[in-house]
């Protein structure tokens, strides 16, 4: 391993504490880093940062603080919002671990945090620069309005029912397409869900301006609440309308429940299970921290794979997402498009979800990483205003707080077979839309991939997002 470092022009300084301090780990004695931590080079650094928060989780989970402190201290000294993807990640996942701490201590919490403003238009702004700077959603808007078209193929009365209508885009492009059918457009209304009614009186606007300069009839529904305090009442689904549910990035915050084994604790990684596998992973070569992850180098531990296993999927107990899925059964849906994270963000014990958080996080980071220089404000609020919300949400938070259960397409698919869906494959052209706005984004690390009839939106060869289309079982 040494002749590998200094085969690449390091000092001898720099390559003998590289020898060991895979062997090394987080101690009282540790105390300030060592000069030569600065000395790394950016692949170097990222692994020793890897090496520290997963040391540092370790010792979270195991109500170890004082170690859990010191670890924290000497990551700061690596970790940077503005630096290089493991040093932009890391700050992040650090924020989220010393967030996880302070809640021991609701009343230290509350004061560190009793001055900062609402989330909820920062996350507004964070999603808006995600749609702008990822094509994913994108991606998820040209599948998601493909699907209706072909399932309302024909029909006269349109309502669609969008579970978060804070992007007109995705509509305005829809009354296009339907201004262009051959038996002219049909009657549209769209029943729109937020919790802000600026957020709907905007959508509303830019919607019904479009429909008019289109000439095509059309009603904008808001219902100002949490899609979690729904009452489908409200929805007002008349007789002789063909329906429609789009769902991006919703559905996982119904899963939130008071878990009994809320804060349960994993057992800490042995040091020398540690150190055998961060020695594997400074032997190797790789070039965007994704695939530094995806080698089996942190704690012996390998994320969920992207397809579906044949094994039986554990389901978490979840009543308000059971209610909800009865409910929109119960109102004889033609077609429910469905976009949701493709990572396990849910499990049972803190560390797997840490770990499967970082290797998720990690190809986002590494998407703008590739496309979007490192000092672009816009990029900046996103992996803060957005990814860094979201990993604190899965590290620091439980029970109902917790919100981002983000997971597979697998548990899905059981999800809708239970409540009575049956699956609508996605069609070619659908498929074929998606790629053609790939080639136009002008980057070749994204990718799109059919799974058993899904779309899933790939980054690299990493599965980040699936696009699932569903129908009433008495429609098939």
């Amino acid at each position: 391993m040494a002749r590998m470092v200094q085969d690449e022009g390091s000092s001898s300084v720099t390559s003998s504490p590289l020898q060991f301090f895979s062997l090394m780990s987080l101690s009282p004695s540790l105390g300030s880093p060592y000069p030569w931590l600065r000395e790394l080079k950016s692949e170097e650094r990222g692994l020793y940062l890897i090496h520290l928060i997963l040391s540092c989780a370790n010792h979270v989970a195991a109500g170890s603080l004082e170690n859990a402190n010191i670890g924290l201290e000497q990551i700061s000294h690596l970790a940077s919002p503005d630096g290089d993807t493991m040093q932009r990640i890391a700050a992040y996942f650090t924020e989220a671990l010393a967030d996880r701490i302070l809640k021991a201590w609701p009343g230290l919490h509350k004061a560190l945090n009793s001055t900062r403003l609402s989330s909820i238009s920062e996350g507004i702004l964070a999603r808006k620069l995600f749609f702008e700077l990822c094509p994913f959603v994108k991606l998820s808007f040209v599948i998601t309005n493909q699907a209706i078209l072909e399932a309302m193929e024909g029909e006269k009365m349109v309502h669609i029912i969008d579970l978060n209508a804070a992007e007109p885009a995705q509509w305005i492009a829809l009354l296009q397409a339907l201004s262009a059918r051959p038996d002219g457009p049909p009657h549209l209304r769209i029943t729109g869900i937020h919790e802000q009614k600026e957020v709907l009186d905007q959508t509303a606007l830019r919607l019904t301006e479009e429909a008019e300069k289109l000439d095509i009839p059309f009603q904008f529904n808001p219902i100002i609440c949490k899609l979690e305090n729904l009452d489908v009442e409200r929805l007002h689904v008349k007789t002789g309308e063909a329906l429609a549910i789009s769902s991006v990035l919703q559905l996982h915050s119904l899963l939130a429940s008071n878990d009994e084994n809320a804060r349960k604790k994993s057992p800490p990684a042995s040091r020398s299970s540690n150190s055998v596998n961060l020695q594997r992973a400074l032997q190797m070569n790789q070039g965007t921290l994704g695939e530094l992850l995806e080698k089996d180098m942190v704690n012996g531990y390998n994320p969920s794979p992207d397809s579906a296993s044949s094994s039986p999927v554990s389901l978490s107990t979840s009543p308000k997402m059971e209610s909800l899925l009865a409910a929109l059964w119960g109102l004889s849906p033609k077609i429910m498009v469905v976009t949701e994270q493709e990572s396990n963000h849910n499990g049972s014990t803190f560390m797997e979800r840490l770990l499967e958080a970082l290797y998720f996080y990690a190809s986002l980071f590494d998407c703008l990483e590739s496309t979007i220089s490192r000092n672009s404000m816009e990029r900046i609020k996103v992996e803060k205003m957005l990814f860094g919300e979201e990993i604190k949400n899965i590290i620091a938070c439980e029970g109902t707080e917790r919100k981002e259960r983000h997971e597979k397409l697998d548990k899905w698919t059981q999800r809708f077979d239970f409540s009575g869906f049956g699956r609508v494959p996605m069609s070619y052209y659908g498929h074929l839309q998606a790629k053609r706005l790939l080639q136009n984004y002008g980057c070749d690390g994204y990718n799109i991939k059919e799974e058993n009839g899904c779309l899933v939106l790939c980054w690299q060869d990493r599965s980040l997002f699936s696009v699932s289309a569903w129908r009433c079982r008495r429609y098939d």
